[in-house]
């Protein structure tokens, strides 16, 4: 069994490609994220002196636990990959089975994996071979296309193969993001798997999740668009069940105050050029709820100082302030 937590109460940040940075897994852990896991990562780049590659690796001793999504077809780099990640102080590492862009399907990756069966099973293995017991999981889609239902028959094996916990996100590969995850298909899953499952797919609020642990039996969650949306989703969370519990509940912030310490940490562990651009596309994710803020984003594409920044969040936060309106 994995050493890392998976419960009702240890929410999960997801691996979001271009998104969960340092920075902003720091800041979904200040607001209660279990566990993080990075930006995907090529097992091949690592090889290749990818600058890209060694950024998405950056790490601070806040940021854990900590596990490394690494993406490839090839058994032999996937298995060198973790030793290489163990070697200089990674724990944990999560295989990429479900990502359906075109790039990364192309080369064998990602969810073109469900479509070869065989050799995901030797691509999991193999990382586990290297990393030892309870250090890997496996992220799935349902399969390639309906009604393929490729991960159901994968469970127990990937068990075998040596995997530790499973994370499901119950669409198939080429829905992208279309229609609706399949919460019965994730029932089924979860019954069939003797490992550990977390749900993922369309948790925009902690409603949603909870609603998902009840209805499907999963382990645990992991936040993905929710999270960007808003990452006090993992403070609501807890204080969903705490609420079920009888217990108070934990403070939130306000949201311009959210906004602020991301800036914050973006300008604490990135360069000034790459954390400014990082904020110009958070803050309008962060504001799209607020009535009335549309000018506030159109100025944000054309922001190019932190000064501006920081006069676009005071702008935001006296727009919140204003009768009738929330943040």
């Amino acid at each position: 069994m994995p050493s890392l937590p998976i419960s009702p109460d240890a929410p999960w940040l997801a691996p979001l490609a271009g998104f969960s940075d340092l920075p902003f897994r720091l800041l979904c852990r200040e607001f209660g994220a279990a566990v993080a896991v990075t930006e995907m990562v090529s097992a091949k780049g690592l090889f290749h002196d990818s600058r890209n590659t060694r950024r998405l690796l950056a790490s601070h001793p806040d940021d854990a636990p900590l596990v490394v999504q690494l993406f490839g077809a090839d058994p032999g780099y996937l298995g060198r990959a973790v030793r290489e990640l163990a070697e200089a102080g990674h724990a944990y590492f999560d295989l990429n089975c479900g990502c359906s862009v075109r790039k990364v399907v192309k080369t064998g990756s990602g969810a073109a994996l469900l479509g070869d069966p065989e050799r995901l099973l030797d691509c999991a293995a193999a990382m586990a071979a290297a990393a030892g017991p309870g250090r890997v999981g496996v992220k799935l889609r349902l399969g390639p296309k309906p009604p393929e239902f490729t991960a159901l028959d994968l469970a127990p094996r990937l068990a075998e193969a040596g995997a530790a916990w499973l994370t499901l996100h119950p669409r198939h590969a080429s829905q992208g993001f279309s229609g609706a995850a399949d919460a019965a298909s994730l029932a089924a899953f979860v019954a069939a798997s003797p490992l550990p499952v977390l749900a993922s797919g369309d948790l925009m609020t902690e409603t949603d999740a909870l609603s998902r642990l009840s209805d499907t039996g999963a382990a645990g969650v992991m936040y993905a668009r929710g999270a960007l949306a808003d990452p006090r989703v993992f403070t609501r969370h807890a204080n969903g069940l705490r609420a079920s519990r009888g217990l108070p509940a934990l403070p939130l912030p306000p949201l311009c105050d959210v906004i602020r310490r991301h800036a914050a940490l973006c300008r604490e562990h990135a360069d000034d050029k790459r954390a400014l651009l990082r904020m110009r596309t958070a803050v309008p994710r962060y504001l799209r709820e607020l009535p009335g803020c549309r000018a506030l984003r159109d100025r944000l594409c054309h922001c190019t100082s932190w000064n501006e920044l920081d006069a676009i969040i005071d702008a935001a936060e006296a727009l919140a302030a204003a009768p009738g309106e929330h943040a």
